[in-house]
C-alpha cells in the first residue's frame, strides 16, 4: 500500500486540514487522524499540523512495510520498535539531519502514547527517565527534564548574509509587494509565517508601529524602520488590490488575486530569486539570523533583541548570534579605549 498527505480546507476548526491516507482507497489512518485532531483542538498552528502529518506519514510508510498494515496495535509496539525506526533512517541515502531524526521520533512517540496512554514503558523502555536540570544560562531553579530516545545533533552555525548577498538578493524583486515583505524579514526580523498572517490593520504606520502574531500567538508591538514603512506604503498606495479582505499581503495575478499569499506562493517566489540571483542560501530563516548579527554589531542589548525576534527564552536569542573575530576584536578595541586606568611609564 501507497500513504500520502492530502490537504482538505474546508475542515472545521475542530479538525485537522490535513490528513494521511491510503492512496489507492482514499482511507484514512485512524490513528493518525485522531491525533492531528486532537493537536488542531490544542490549537496548534497550521505549519505545525503539517509538519506533525509529514512526520507520522514518513512513520506509517516505514511501519507499514514492516508489519504489511497501518494499524499499530498494542502487541506489534515493542520496545526496540522506536530504536528500530532510528536505524532505518540512520541508515538511508541520503540520511536525514540529526534534527530531522529527532523530531519524527518525538512526534511519533507522542502519537503512540496518545494511542496507548497505558503503554508508555512499553513505547520506549529504558529511555524514559526524570532528572534535573538547570536552565541554559545558570538561573532559576533546577527542573526536571524528561530523557528521551534522540541523536546527537552536531553543532551548527548559521552563517548570516553578506552585504553584498542582500543587495544581490534584493535587487532582483521587482514588486513592491515581495520588497516590502523582504524588508519586514531583514529590517524587522519577522518570521515567514508571522508576515503571512499580518493583516492590514496591524500596520500602524502613523506611528511607525507594525502589531505582529508570533509563535504561540503572543502577540507583540514593535517599531517601524523608515525603510520598512517607505516600503509598505508603496504597496498599499500602487499595488494591493481594493477590497481584498483583511490580509496584508495577497496574490497579484490569476484567479487568486486578491486572496492572502500562502507559503507555498512564499517558498516559490524565494525559490525563484535564487535560481535568478546565486544567492544559494538566501531563505527567510537566514534574512532572521542576518537581522540578529547586524543589530548585535549596531549595540543592541540581548533583552531588546529577544522581545524584537519574539523570544520566550533568551538562550533562543543566542543561537540566532554569529560574531565573528572581527567583531571581538572592534569591540574589545571599543571597550579598551573607553577605560581610563594610569598605566606607568615604560623604562628607558
Amino acid at each position: 500500500m501507497t500513504y500520502a498527505m492530502v490537504h482538505q480546507p474546508g475542515s472545521s476548526n475542530a479538525q485537522s486540514p490535513f490528513r494521511v491516507i491510503v492512496q489507492k482507497t482514499g482511507r484514512q489512518v485512524d490513528w493518525i487522524t485522531r491525533y492531528l485532531d486532537q493537536s488542531c483542538v490544542r490549537g496548534l498552528a497550521r505549519h505545525t499540523l503539517r509538519s506533525y502529518a509529514l512526520d507520522l506519514l514518513h512513520f506509517v510508510r516505514w511501519w507499514a512495510d514492516i508489519h504489511k498494515t497501518d494499524a499499530v496495535t498494542e502487541e506489534a509496539l515493542t520496545g526496540s520498535t522506536l530504536l528500530d525506526y532510528v536505524r532505518f533512517q540512520a541508515g538511508q541515502e541520503p540520511r536525514p539531519a540529526a534534527d530531522t531524526i529527532n523530531r519524527r521520533v518525538w512526534v511519533v512517540e507522542r502519537a503512540l502514547r496518545n494511542l496507548f496512554p497505558d503503554a508508555a514503558a512499553q513505547i520506549a523502555p529504558g529511555f524514559q527517565h526524570f532528572y534535573w536540570r538547570r536552565s541554559a544560562l545558570g538561573y532559576g531553579r533546577p527542573r526536571p527534564a524528561l530523557s528521551r530516545l534522540r541523536v546527537k545533533v552536531p553543532q551548527r552555525v548559521v552563517i548570516p548574509l553578506s552585504v553584498d548577498e542582500v543587495a544581490r538578493f534584493w535587487s532582483s524583486f521587482q514588486t513592491s509587494r515581495d520588497l516590502a515583505i523582504v524588508g519586514l524579514m531583514l529590517l524587522q526580523g519577522l518570521r515567514s509565517c508571522e508576515v503571512l498572517s499580518l493583516n492590514h490593520d496591524d500596520l500602524i504606520l502613523a506611528e511607525a508601529q507594525i502589531r505582529v502574531l508570533g509563535k504561540g500567538k503572543k502577540v507583540r508591538l514593535l517599531p517601524l524602520a523608515p525603510e520598512a514603512i517607505e516600503l509598505l506604503d508603496h504597496y498599499l498606495r500602487l499595488e494591493r488590490p481594493v477590497n481584498c479582505g483583511s490580509a496584508l499581503f495577497v496574490s497579484l495575478k490569476g484567479r487568486a488575486r486578491g486572496s492572502r499569499m500562502t507559503p507555498e506562493g512564499l517558498r516559490s517566489l524565494f525559490r525563484h530569486h535564487r535560481q535568478t540571483t546565486g544567492v544559494n542560501k538566501a531563505n527567510p530563516h537566514r534574512f532572521r539570523h542576518t537581522f540578529a548579527t547586524d543589530m548585535i554589531r549596531a549595540g543592541i542589548s540581548l533583552p531588546a533583541l529577544m522581545q524584537l525576534m519574539g523570544h520566550a527564552q533568551i538562550q533562543t536569542t543566542l543561537v540566532y548570534i554569529r560574531i565573528t573575530p572581527q567583531d571581538v576584536y572592534q569591540q574589545y578595541a571599543r571597550a579598551v579605549a573607553l577605560i581610563v586606568r594610569p598605566v606607568p611609564p615604560a623604562k628607558s
